[in-house]
């Protein structure tokens, strides 16, 4: 098929996202108290916990931007902390955004190929030129995206203005702008929110038919507990900046410690 990608290249020994000891401070509030977990090369990993429980915060961190005044972050087993946040694409790290981060004006093909820009090698100057691999460079884009169109059922809507199509639509053009970088591993914010029912279902299917064909890793925040406790391997749960409960779903699902965060003390 297609879409099919090679395996990244060869990479240590080890998970590929470790993170130990993570502490974040916000003007003496503590969003972080030294959370600690991995997430397994080709695992769908679902960070859970309620309002306030610092998952954003967490993504955040992980996409460099916000700075933790503890801990570390290795990804591949290259620390993250020195990293330029405008290098997290190229070095494989893709992410979504609870809040729809789209360029509304422009259209579903333009956002996609958006993201593939992380993957070229010629530069604006280049492009303005128009210097020798400039048009190779360009029909490949052209190729890529069209393949990521067709593959998240976007063919009809290609040349639409983003801010002519309905919520769950841009939630996949949003999809296919991150996959376009080729992500080692994939963040997906809060997915699920604003989808009906039907459209989350669809979701789950989605979110594991990603990971199989793309050969990638997939961490996702998510307050559907449905959709995270079907389509995860690994569940990660925190509350008030503490790590509480890890695990496979079903693990995770009988923790005490789970169940009062989300229920109280006497449930």
């Amino acid at each position: 098929m297609p879409l099919r990608e090679e395996p990244h290249p060869a990479t240590p020994a080890g998970p590929l996202l470790a993170v130990r000891d993570l502490r974040v401070r916000f003007r003496g509030i503590t969003a972080l108290d030294g959370v600690s977990f991995d997430v397994a090369r080709g695992e769908i990993a679902g960070l859970i916990g309620p309002n306030g429980a610092g998952k954003t915060t967490l993504f955040n961190c992980l996409s460099r931007l916000y700075e933790y005044s503890e801990g570390s972050i290795a990804f591949e087993g290259r620390p993250l902390e020195k990293l330029p946040r405008h290098r997290m694409a190229a070095l494989g790290i893709g992410r979504t955004f609870q809040n729809l981060a789209l360029f509304a004006s422009m259209s579903v093909l333009d956002n996609i190929k958006v993201g593939l820009h992380a993957r070229t090698h010629k530069g604006f100057l280049a492009h303005a030129l128009r210097l020798p691999g400039v048009a190779g460079e360009e029909r490949e884009c052209n190729r890529r995206a069209g393949e990521l169109v067709r593959f998240l059922g976007l063919e009809a809507v290609a040349q639409q203005r983003v801010a002519e199509l309905p919520f769950g639509t841009r939630k996949r053009v949003e999809l296919g702008r991150a996959l376009a970088s080729r992500p080692a591993l994939l963040l997906l914010d809060e997915p699920a929110a604003g989808l009906n029912h039907e459209e989350v279902g669809a979701l789950g299917s989605l979110i594991r038919a990603i990971r199989d064909q793309f050969q990638l890793t997939v961490l996702l925040v998510e307050h559907h507990m449905g959709l995270v406790m079907s389509v995860s391997d690994h569940v990660v749960a925190l509350s008030f900046g503490r790590k509480i409960a890890e695990g496979t779903p079903a693990e995770v699902q009988r923790s005490p410690e789970l169940i009062q965060a989300y229920l109280g003390a006497e449930a």
